[in-house]
Parts: structure tokens; C-alpha cells; sequence
């Protein structure tokens, strides 16, 4: 564990959320994400986790979720198991998915629904910063996000 914590997120990503079911519980969900991206507000740290150092952005441009299966575990709640697939490396990963509901655009009618999903990675399992000790740098990486999906 690191003596305290950064933030940062990714600011080009996609992603689609399918399901025929209105309660979400058979949704297929995938991500799409330019690593390259990668923001946590210091130009310098920015570069250096874009190194091969770190995430090795331009050998790996690109990191993908998708999901194997989908389980409602409580009201608007889901366990979302898939393939995380970064830096060369592919391992599953369960997510925790809260469906927050859905809202129409009075202006130009497009419906969106709002999800959060949260879970953790373990940046030795894809390789990430290996020369960095635990006690500088959390093997533990908390993934939070707060997305809106419309509806098509």
C-alpha cells in the first residue's frame, strides 16, 4: 500500500451495454480504452505511466473488457465477470455494476441510463510497474466509474 493516493482516469474510451431483458440481467457489456489517454492531472506523471516503465502506451494502445456473464445480485445490482484484456495480458475480472436508472432528454428526446461500476485490479497481474515496490507504489488499483450509456 502507498502512503496516499492518485487519482486518474482515461478520457478516450467506448463502450456498449446490450441486453434484452429490462432489468439488465442478461446485458453483454464491453469497454474499449486508449491508454494513451491516461489523465491524472501531471504532465510528467502522465508521460512516465505512459512509459514502457508503466503502461507501455504505444506497444499497448489499447485496453478491453467484455463480459462472460452477468448475475443481478440485489436490486439494480449486478456481478459482471469478463475478460480484462492490458498490457499484453488477459485475466478475468468481476465488476460491480448498479444500475441507476434512466432519464429522457426534454430537449432532443434521447433516453440514457446511468450505471456505476466499481472493482479492483492488481497491477502486478498485467505486469505493470514491476520495479516499483508495494511500499512506493499499491499493487491494488481501485477502478470507479461513473458512466451514462443512451440508449439506441
Amino acid at each position: 500500500m502507498g502512503i496516499s493516493e492518485v487519482e486518474g482516469k482515461f478520457d478516450k474510451f467506448d463502450g456498449t451495454i446490450g441486453a434484452a431483458e429490462d432489468d439488465f440481467s442478461d446485458a453483454q457489456y464491453e469497454m474499449a480504452i486508449e491508454v494513451p489517454s491516461i489523465n491524472t492531472g501531471v504532465e510528467m506523471r502522465d508521460n512516465h505511466l505512459r512509459s514502457p516503465d508503466f503502461f507501455d502506451a504505444e506497444k499497448y494502445p489499447e485496453m478491453t473488457f467484455k463480459s462472460t456473464s452477468s448475475k443481478k445480485v440485489g436490486e439494480d445490482k449486478y456481478k459482471v465477470t469478463g475478460n480484462l484484456t492490458f498490457h499484453g495480458i488477459t485475466k478475468p475480472l468481476t465488476l460491480d455494476v448498479w444500475y441507476r436508472g434512466q432519464v429522457k432528454n426534454p430537449q432532443n428526446g434521447q433516453v440514457s441510463a446511468g450505471f456505476a461500476i466499481s472493482g479492483n485490479v492488481k497491477r502486478s497481474d498485467y505486469n505493470l510497474g514491476p520495479n516499483f515496490p508495494e511500499a512506493v507504489l499499491s499493487d491494488n488499483v481501485l477502478l470507479d466509474i461513473d458512466t451514462e450509456f443512451k440508449k439506441q
